[in-house]
C-alpha cells in the first residue's frame, strides 16, 4: 500500500478524493487541517415539521 503524502503521520489516514480524511480533518493544499464543526444542512423535502 502506497503512503499518501497528505497523511498526518499516523499512518491510519483514508483520505477521499474531496481531500477529507475520516477522523474529519481537511486537505487544505498545505497539510491537514481540523474542519469547523458547521451545522447540518437540511434537505428540503417538500414535508412540513410540526
Amino acid at each position: 500500500m502506497s503512503e499518501d503524502p497528505r497523511c498526518c503521520g499516523t499512518g491510519t489516514c483514508i483520505i477521499d478524493p474531496e481531500g477529507r480524511c475520516w477522523c474529519g480533518q481537511q486537505w487544505d493544499g498545505e497539510k491537514m487541517r481540523h474542519t469547523s464543526l458547521a451545522p447540518l444542512q437540511e434537505q428540503d423535502t417538500g414535508e412540513t415539521k410540526e
